[in-house]
């Protein structure tokens, strides 16, 4: 068995293995990480043989930490990365390298059917039907997109919307509500098999997911991290956040991850505040006393104009891992267009959390 885990924010683990008599053996860790002393390889190796093959990566990086000697410095590689490659060889995960990914970028949509074809295309991943897709959006009007799981009230309100003619839709993801103007705000949605984070914890994937775009934005110059449990953060402060949706495959079986983020390319915080209702709760477990302070938007950071960032990233995803151009089909635009009739325009889909 043969797993691989790009630890966040640093290196490459590779770990082989076999199975026998429902224990690890013959274990063999590998990598681009640096490591000392010698010895603490195969003191690594070591622990993890003969460790049930149930044990979680929690469990396993516990082995791991116990079993190196007190000299070892780890740069790149953490005793935790070590047990998610393992359980991700468990789970025979596949790897960014195993997909012809697809690019999906086309003029600006309404905000109900980016919603829509979130979730047709996800499902069609999910079915086989659909290779895994990066979808780049552009909005045609702006818009405060809300969480599955979000009171409506709570979150909008409804005459700052309506006097900055902002519409107001529900994404079938969590999290929190997004404030979005069309040349101010940078989003994309990756529809991935679910295999390709299988043995991630659920916060796990989010970082697995968000390692391409902290690269490609590093190639701009910005020094980014992964900020748990769904923020993306530089040293200015934060500049993305994302969702994730995990949708069910053709009869129970395995099926497709929905992981979409929003960046601020700019923002209007005056506008923003007169939009969203944003309490002191979620502004003091932020630690900050300002909104307006939370989001440090790409414009300053890079000094390039929207187009170029957006232009960047997918040029960073291509060099990383493929991709090649596609469209929505014509099949999926009609089941989209009659899903924002059906659901994502509908009353009773956007106040369902009153």
């Amino acid at each position: 068995m043969h797993g691989e885990y790009k630890v966040p924010g640093g290196k490459l683990v590779v770990v082989d293995l076999d199975v026998r008599g429902d224990v690890l053996r013959d274990v063999r860790v590998a990598g681009d990480f640096f490591l000392e002393p010698d010895e603490a390889l195969p003191a690594i190796n070591g622990a993890l043989e003969g460790a049930p093959a149930t044990t979680d990566a929690a469990g396993l990086a516990t082995r791991i930490t116990a079993a190196l000697p007190e000299s070892t410095v780890m740069l790149g590689l953490t005793a935790e990365g070590i047990g998610i490659a393992v359980r991700r060889a468990l789970a025979r995960a596949t790897e960014w390298g195993d997909y012809d990914w697809q690019l999906i970028h086309t003029g600006p949509q309404p905000p109900a059917l980016h919603m829509a074809l979130d979730e047709v295309i996800t499902a069609e991943v999910a079915a086989g039907r659909r290779p895994p897709t990066l979808r780049v959006w552009e909005w045609a009007s702006p818009a405060v997109i809300i969480g599955s799981f979000q009171s409506l009230r709570n979150e909008v309100d409804p005459q700052g919307a309506a006097r900055h003619g902002i519409t107001v839709v529900r994404r079938i993801s969590g999290g929190g509500a997004m404030f979005v103007e069309p040349m101010s705000t940078i989003t994309y949605s990756l529809s991935v098999p679910e295999s390709l984070v299988s043995g991630l914890s659920f916060a796990d994937s989010y970082a697995y997911l968000d390692d391409w775009v902290l690269d490609a934005l590093g190639d701009m110059g910005i020094k980014a991290w992964y900020q748990p449990l769904n923020d993306i953060a530089t040293e200015a402060g934060k500049i993305a956040g994302a969702a994730q949706k995990r949708v069910v495959g053709p009869d129970g079986g395995p099926g497709a991850v929905l992981h979409h983020v929003t960046m601020s390319y700019d923002i209007d915080a005056d506008k923003m505040l007169e939009v969203l209702r944003i309490g002191k709760e979620k502004m003091s477990d932020k630690g900050t006393r300002s909104a307006k302070k939370r989001v440090d938007p790409l414009r300053r950071q890079t000094g390039l104009a929207r187009e170029q960032v957006i232009e960047n990233m997918i040029a960073s995803f291509r060099d990383r891992h493929g991709l090649t151009a596609g469209e929505v089909t014509a099949e999926e635009m009609a089941r989209a267009e009659e899903l924002v009739r059906s659901k994502f325009a509908t009353e009773e889909w956007t106040a369902r959390v009153p």
